[in-house]
């Protein structure tokens, strides 16, 4: 089972894959979004070139857990991918996922262009599905 985890954002699109028993998650790619059409199109073939079998999709939740104007923006998104996928969407929390992703590049001395720390982002968001078990067809 291989699983594709987004890190949504208005200008890119951070996105990792799970390896092929779902146990790990590594950063795949950050992609530019024009429009949330050209953004679902791009991730389904990438879904489908990886052999994709679930998305995991980051939800910017509050600290206090509450579902703010950008969660309902993702939650449209999400709609329109699994809409277009025809793949389950799990949500985890994202908050702070951009965060600990710039920490962790700093920390292993990688130049951190925002690209990579999309990607890390999604990474994170990917690893912590399939740590808690929720990334399972």
């Amino acid at each position: 089972m291989r699983a594709l985890g987004i890190d949504f954002g208005e200008e890119r699109i951070g996105l990792a894959v799970s390896d092929d028993v779902g146990r790990w998650a590594l950063p795949l790619t950050t992609i530019r979004r024009q429009t949330d059409r050209r953004a679902a199109y791009q991730i389904v073939e990438l879904a489908r070139q990886n052999d994709v079998e679930v998305l995991v999709l980051g939800e910017p939740l509050g600290l206090d857990g509450s579902a703010g104007e950008a969660a309902q923006r993702v939650r449209r998104f999400g709609q329109r991918l699994a809409k277009a996928s025809g793949l389950p969407i799990y949500w985890i929390n994202e908050s702070l996922t951009t965060v600990e992703a710039s920490q962790r590049l700093r920390e292993s001395h990688t130049r951190s262009a925002r690209q990579q720390i999309d990607a890390v982002a999604a990474q994170i968001i990917l690893q912590e599905a399939l740590d808690a078990g929720v990334a399972q067809p």
